[in-house]
């Protein structure tokens, strides 16, 4: 049996459709739309590893403009058929504010470093 830890969003209609089952998540908690779906952790193993997807703007973006795509951003996550689509890709929005996203960012950035360094990884 073919198994592989990838992101879902591309195999969510393919699990509907039964051609395919997703039989588990490797997000701390159950994702809402489809709950039916367990998670890697409710199965023993200590795993998070949650999929993001973020909006960044280069080094030096003015304050104004950034919190300006902020509130654009925030807006069209609000819309009932822009939260269905991210649903139906099983995508979650968070919409979280610049400076919470950059903490994201920066505790992914240190902890993969740190599981990289632990594992003995090197780029080539």
């Amino acid at each position: 049996m073919p198994v592989g830890l990838l992101g879902a969003t591309p195999f969510v209609a393919h699990h509907k459709s039964g051609r395919l089952r997703i039989i588990a998540f490797t997000s701390k908690e159950r994702f809402p739309p489809m709950p039916e779906i367990p998670t890697l952790r409710e199965a023993g193993f200590p795993i998070d590893s949650t999929q993001w997807l973020g909006v960044l703007a280069p080094r030096g973006t003015s304050d104004e403009v950034v919190q300006r795509l902020h509130a654009e951003i925030v807006k069209a996550l609000a819309l009932q058929d822009v939260q269905d689509r991210l649903a139906q890709s099983a995508l979650q929005p968070v919409g979280s504010t610049p400076r919470e996203f950059a903490s994201v960012i920066k505790s992914q950035i240190e902890h993969w470093s740190k599981v990289a360094q632990e594992l003995g990884v090197r780029p080539e």
